[in-house]
């Protein structure tokens, strides 16, 4: 988008009975883009888009949400048309990419999404005039660098599909794997393992989302470092595994 000033600046050439070609060799300008600017100097008013509202599946928007908080991040096309949301999932979870493609298409308005492959990892890409709309937690900057806090319709629909948003957040930067410890068993020295989930990210914010959504579906955490929360208790693994699973 060229704005006003280099418009009249192009067209002054023009007027001094400079060519079009001549006039665009110097600027840089498309011969047909000053030629449109003789019939019509200002620049169309693009019409603003209507919020979307809240998505009609809320349980796919929940997981999505997630997955966008940890891995995921939305930029402008360089036009300005529209924007990417583009979330990465490692090649080693082919399942994980097909949900995650899946949730795309179903929030996304226009149903479009597609997979970039990168070096060790598959980019999902889906582009929208809406995602902003959408995920108001976009903005300038590392997310752990800015505020993140939900939207009270955010809330809402986390509030009611909680296991979906933890779903997502441990698809995006958690995991689940068995760890061992040893201990004396009849004097006898035994290797014991246990499963475990971990979840880390270095937004306090998003932390104190994920713990705060744990805490209202009874699962019981702790917080080894500034940036780990650890859910290793049997009873909230059970449930962590019933709702959650280990990443496929």
């Amino acid at each position: 988008m060229y704005d006003l000033s280099t418009r009249k600046r192009a067209l002054a050439l023009v007027a001094q009975g400079r060519s079009l070609n001549s006039v665009s060799r110097e600027t840089g300008i498309s011969r047909a883009a000053i030629r449109s600017w003789q019939d019509r100097l200002e620049p169309r008013t693009r019409l603003a888009q209507p919020d979307p509202g809240p998505p009609a599946d809320e349980g796919a928007y929940a997981y999505l949400l997630g997955l966008y908080l940890g891995d995921g991040c939305i930029s402008g096309h360089p036009r300005g048309t529209g924007y990417y949301l583009r979330i990465a999932c490692a090649n080693s979870w082919p399942g994980l990419i097909e949900a995650c493609e899946g949730a795309m298409r179903t929030i996304n308005p226009t149903g479009c999404a597609s997979r970039v492959q990168a070096q060790g990892y598959v980019s999902v890409v889906s582009y929208s005039r809406h995602w902003p709309y959408l995920f108001p937690q976009h903005g300038p900057g590392k997310k752990h660098e800015r505020r993140i806090a939900l939207e009270p319709w955010q809330q809402v629909i986390v509030d009611n599909h909680p296991w979906e948003f933890i779903r997502g957040l441990i698809h995006s930067d958690g995991c689940r794997i068995t760890n061992w410890t040893t201990r004396l068993v009849g004097g006898e020295r035994k290797r014991y393992e246990y499963p475990r989930y971990f979840f880390t990210n270095l937004s306090a914010d998003i932390i104190r989302l994920f713990t705060i959504t744990l805490d209202q579906v009874g699962v019981e955490w702790k917080q080894t470092n500034a940036r780990n929360i650890s859910v290793a208790r049997k009873a909230s693994v059970a449930l962590m595994d019933a709702h959650v699973g280990p990443k496929y």
